[in-house]
């Protein structure tokens, strides 16, 4: 190595050193700023116009630049009143497994290229399917997030359930709270819209299952072929977990495959009082889950599981010539042969690294306080006038909306709510934003962070109570 790149590594060292404290920092102070910071017009002209120079520029400049002008204007979705989608709760040790296995920059793609690396996936993906109740035939693989982990699983149902003569005539049935990557993913392998069969949700907005049996005895009839059921766990909108129990029945007996997207919601396996709403979901063909989401993770950790590892082979196994000989002579699985990824990152570590440092019990105890801060959110607007409860508190997700004159028509109602969210949001104090339920504009808390006070809840809803007395007043 060269002595100007070695000055240059000293600097970027002495930059990181300053880094690591500067994120402490922030991560001990986050509850201090705003979760939706306004970014200054003056930077984004500046990005705008900035060009990539045919010379380097100096390290520090470039740094303090970044800093000042890029990560400081992000909205804080791991911030504790936080409350819009589904936020990241990362962990500031997801963030250190995250720069520790950058820095290495490991290709976790064979046993060969990282046989440590290689050992933990597997064992982190076992202790998952055995979590959803999985044979010993079961696997899987770490994916970048719950699109991938979807589309992945549906590749492996389409192949494993259909000839290629019988793709036209299949069927997929989905709800209307089912997440839009599913309806993505069937496109992108070779689905068209109307193979999809969107089905309406119940009043607890899971998926219904009059209208599931009466869709397949109709396609049946129509010499279609019902081919697979995806379920939710954990729905985006209000949390639901659609019947898992029946929907396993209904696809054994008409041979269909059953995925479950539980990018959200299959965390709660880890709780004895949440599970139970689970029941079901361990006779499913395949399960999506987001570490992203509620076990403290950083982007880009996802896992797709599956009741039996060969259908994935089945559908991406593929042996090259030039990776003969980074191939086990054991025999063994490669991660390459389970997915459409052959250059890949070792993204189980930073959950790995995690979970030997705060165990399952601090999980669980996670977990039951997210859904214990929706339960509080919904009682506390439940004893306000002018408020309603659309969706009951489930899975750290509530829905509900002010309705100050029951006579008052659905447009006007959805302006008054989207405003109510804004005006709360562009405050910075905490964001809420809207979603549609049953033709209905409500707000959505999602309240999954495990920094998130009760103080934090009792505040927001009286900021909401707040500003929409001032928007009634007017």
């Amino acid at each position: 190595m060269d002595t100007k790149t070695k000055e240059q590594n000293q600097q970027i060292g002495a930059l990181m050193n300053a880094f690591v404290q500067h994120t402490v920092d922030f991560y001990n102070e986050l509850d201090s700023y705003p979760v939706c910071p306004h970014t200054p017009q003056e930077i984004l002209e500046h990005l705008q116009t900035q060009e990539i120079p045919s010379k380097g520029r100096n390290i520090t400049h470039v740094y303090e630049e970044m800093l000042k002008e890029v990560y400081s204007h992000t909205i804080l979705a791991q911030h504790p009143r936080s409350f819009s989608c589904i936020p990241s709760t990362a962990s500031m040790l997801s963030w250190m497994g995250d720069v520790m296995s950058n820095a290495y920059n490991l290709h976790a793609s064979c046993q060969v290229n990282g046989p440590a690396p290689y050992l933990v996936e597997k064992k982190l993906i076992r202790w998952m399917c055995d979590l959803a109740g999985y044979p010993k035939e079961a696997g899987g693989l770490f994916v970048s997030g719950g699109s991938i982990a979807n589309l992945t699983a549906l590749t492996a149902a389409r192949d494993a359930r259909l000839t290629y003569e019988e793709r036209s005539k299949a069927v997929v049935y989905v709800s209307d709270q089912t997440h839009s990557s599913v309806a993505k993913g069937l496109l992108i392998i070779g689905f068209c819209k109307e193979q999809i069969h969107i089905l309406p949700s119940d009043s607890d907005f899971r998926m219904d299952m009059d209208a599931l049996k009466t869709a397949v005895k109709q396609d049946l009839k129509q010499d279609k072929k019902p081919f697979a059921v995806i379920a939710s766990a954990g729905t985006t909108n209000t949390g639901s977990v659609d019947p898992h129990k029946e929907i396993s029945e209904l696809c054994k007996t008409h041979e269909m495959w059953m995925h479950v997207d539980g990018a959200f919601g299959a965390s709660a396996l880890l709780s004895k009082k949440c599970k139970k709403d689970l029941e079901g979901i361990e006779n499913s063909d395949s399960l999506s889950w987001d570490a992203h989401k509620w076990l403290l993770q950083t982007y880009g950790c996802s896992m797709v599981l599956v009741r039996n590892q060969n259908t994935l082979i089945n559908s991406f196994s593929a042996h090259p010539e030039y990776l003969k000989d980074a191939e086990s002579s054991e025999g063994s699985i490669e991660f390459w042969d389970l997915g459409p990824e052959l250059t890949r990152p070792a993204r189980s570590l930073k959950l790995w690294l995690t979970l030997q440092t705060i165990g399952t019990e601090k999980l669980e105890a996670i977990i039951d306080h997210g859904c214990a801060m929706a339960e509080l959110a919904e009682k506390l607007v439940s004893e306000k006038r002018d408020w309603e409860i659309i969706s009951h508190a489930h899975f750290g997700v509530v829905n509900f909306r002010c309705v100050p004159d029951s006579n008052m028509p659905e447009s006007q109602l959805a302006i008054l709510n989207q405003e109510i969210a804004k005006t709360l949001t562009d405050s910075g104090f905490a964001q809420i934003y809207t979603t549609e339920l049953k033709g209905k504009k409500v707000l959505r808390m999602c309240t999954i962070n495990p920094e998130t006070t009760e103080k934090d809840i009792r505040d927001t809803i009286e900021r909401l109570e707040e500003i929409k007395e001032t928007r009634l007043a007017h």
